[in-house]
């Protein structure tokens, strides 16, 4: 899909006329006539009004000339994967997993395979298949290449760190010790709870990226692990989720 095509889409879509969509990236009407009809492309300060405006990348606003892949972990990106910044714009060069509210979630290469690993396991892939892919495709991208120009000197680890020391402090009876958080994006994860009541409620962001883990407990169910630097969320379920209990929802101090 062209330019014009796209733009004009994204406003119909939105229930936006062209003076509106003007009035909200800053142009005249006639601009986005101009967009719309093709005689001229945004320029790019207002494509990234107009990326943070929609919710799509700029590589998507002007067609997908390219396949977007997050430098980090190697996943084509689509629009509803890229991370986004702490001002909320999208950052095209990452996923979610990878990048999140300006952070980068993984300094530890060996750790980002064994991840990736246990989803790619089973998906075409061996185990010792897909490690081996990894292993040769992360140095090829470019966090990796950049990796010790991009290092936080070690913040987010010790954050991890402090964050797995506060949940195992919590003793939760049945729930094995947490070793690793990996970065879950809320929409993967966003579960609802019935509350006592009889309503239910949802705890998280869909769009945002949080640490957690799951845990295997000894009746057959799962422990679900989340936090960030505002909450912890402790919870069990079966198979895919089924038949949630909140255990825990703790405010960091």
């Amino acid at each position: 899909m062209e330019t014009k095509d796209m733009i004009r889409q994204l406003r119909t879509g939105a229930g936006l006329s062209q003076d509106a969509l003007a009035e909200k990236v800053f142009v005249t009407r006639q601009a986005v006539s101009r967009w719309e009809n093709g005689e001229t492309v945004p320029g790019t300060d207002t494509l990234k009004l107009l990326s943070g405006l929609f919710g799509v990348s700029i590589n998507t606003l002007l067609g997908s000339p390219r396949q977007l892949i997050c430098q980090c972990c190697g996943m084509p990106l689509e629009d509803a994967m890229i991370s986004r910044e702490k001002d909320g714009s999208l950052n095209e060069e990452y996923c979610k997993w990878c990048y999140a509210d300006g952070s980068y979630t993984y300094h530890d290469m060996d750790e980002l395979i064994d991840v990736c690993v246990g989803h790619m396991a089973g998906e075409g892939f061996t185990e010792e298949q897909a490690r081996v892919y990894m292993k040769d495709m992360l140095p090829k991208l470019g966090y990796w290449k950049n990796h010790k120009e991009l290092e936080d000197g070690g913040k987010f680890e010790e954050f991890k760190k402090q964050l797995i020391g506060e949940i195992n402090s919590l003793c939760i009876p049945g729930m094995p010790v947490v070793e690793r958080l990996n970065a879950l994006v809320g929409s993967y994860v966003d579960l609802e709870y019935p509350l006592p009541n009889g309503s239910t409620a949802r705890f998280l962001d869909r769009d945002a990226t949080y640490l957690g883990t799951q845990l295997e407990a000894e009746d057959g169910r799962c422990f679900g692990v989340l936090a960030n630097a505002d909450f912890i969320l402790v919870c069990t379920y079966g198979e895919n989720g089924a038949d949630p209990e909140l255990l825990l929802y703790k405010k960091r101090l």
